[in-house]
C-alpha cells in the first residue's frame, strides 16, 4: 500500500478529520476517535489512549467541539492499557457512561487482568518490552455500561458494534452502514505495530492484530474475516493512519484469506493454548 490509500485531514485542534462527523487522534503509538460534528453537544469518546494523554484529549475535544462541552458518552473497542489510559481519569471528570462488551468488564470494573503478554512473538522492540505494558484492570464501574444487545451504539446513530475477539474477548469494532465506515479497534491494525520504528513512522501498510496481545487467534482470524466481508470504504484502527479505497479493501481481503500463514506467528503461548472467555481467561 501507498500513502496515497491514507485519508484524512489534519486540523488546528491535532486531530485527523476522515468525515465530517468522524476524527481521529494520534496518542503516541495509539489512537482515539471522536465523533460529532464540530460544535456538537452530544459528541462521543472511542477509545482514551494511553496513560499521560487526558490534557492532549482535553485540549482536542475543547477545540474541536467547545470549552466545557463534555462527551455524551466514551464508547471502548477494548479494554488494554494502550486504550483505557486516560478512561479513569476524563469518566470521573466528565461524569459520563462508558460502554463496552460484557465480556470486558472484568478488566474494566478492576477484578481481573488480562492474561500476559507474549514478547516472542512479533519481533521488534515494542514486542520486547510487552511484559512492562500495565495489564491490570481499570476500575471505571460505576460509570461502566454493556453495549445494547441489539447491536446498536448509545448516542451514536447509525453506528452498529460488532462483536470481533481474538485481540481480547470482548474487542468489538463499530461500523455505519451508510458510508460503509468501519472502526477496527486492534482486531486489524494498518502499521506494524510490534516494531517501535513502525509504530512511530506508521508507514501504511495492513497487519493482524498486535501479536504480543493477541491471546485467541483462531477468533481473530474470524473475526478479520468479518469485517472483510464489510468492504468498507474507510477503516480507522487503533494503531496505525486511517485508510480508504480499493487498496485497503484488497489489502484487507488478502489479510483474511492468508491470515494464518501473514498474521498468526510461528509459535507462542497462544497460538496452540488460546485463553478465550469460557475457559475463564481473566487473569485474577
Amino acid at each position: 500500500m501507498s500513502q496515497s490509500d491514507v485519508t484524512g485531514e489534519a486540523q488546528d485542534d491535532g486531530t485527523i478529520e476522515v468525515a465530517s462527523d468522524l476524527a481521529y487522534l494520534r496518542l503516541a503509538i495509539v489512537n482515539a476517535m471522536f465523533f460529532g460534528t464540530p460544535g456538537a453537544r452530544d459528541w462521543v469518546l472511542i477509545d482514551t489512549g494511553i496513560i499521560g494523554m487526558a490534557n492532549i484529549i482535553r485540549r482536542a475535544a475543547a477545540e474541536r467541539f467547545g470549552t466545557g462541552v463534555p462527551p455524551a458518552a466514551i464508547v471502548l473497542t477494548h479494554g488494554h492499557f494502550d486504550h483505557v489510559g486516560a478512561l479513569d481519569e476524563l469518566a470521573r471528570e466528565w461524569d459520563v457512561p462508558v460502554y463496552a462488551h460484557p465480556l470486558e468488564a472484568p478488566y474494566l470494573d478492576g477484578s481481573a487482568s488480562y492474561p500476559p503478554p507474549d514478547p516472542a512473538v512479533g519481533g521488534g522492540l515494542t514486542a520486547l518490552l510487552s511484559p512492562l505494558f500495565p495489564r491490570g484492570p481499570v476500575d471505571v464501574r460505576e460509570r461502566l455500561r454493556p453495549l445494547p444487545e441489539d447491536g446498536s451504539v448509545p448516542l451514536m446513530p447509525g453506528w452498529r458494534w460488532l462483536h470481533t475477539p481474538g485481540h481480547s474477548v470482548g474487542h468489538v469494532s463499530l461500523w455505519r452502514e451508510a458510508d460503509r465506515a468501519l472502526i477496527a479497534g486492534d482486531a486489524f491494525v494498518t502499521t506494524a505495530q510490534e516494531s517501535a520504528y513502525a509504530a512511530v513512522t506508521q508507514e501504511p501498510e495492513l497487519h493482524g492484530p498486535p501479536k504480543y496481545f493477541t491471546h485467541d487467534w483462531q477468533a481473530a482470524r474470524e473475526s478479520v474475516r468479518q469485517l472483510a466481508t464489510l468492504a468498507p470504504e474507510l477503516a480507522i484502527t487503533g494503531h496505525g493512519r486511517a485508510m480508504r479505497g480499493a487498496a485497503m479493501r484488497n489489502a484487507l481481503q488478502t489479510l483474511a484469506q492468508d491470515f494464518d500463514r501473514v498474521a498468526v506467528p510461528e509459535g507462542g503461548r497462544f497460538v496452540d493454548a488460546p485463553q478465550r472467555a469460557e475457559d475463564g481467561s481473566a487473569y485474577r
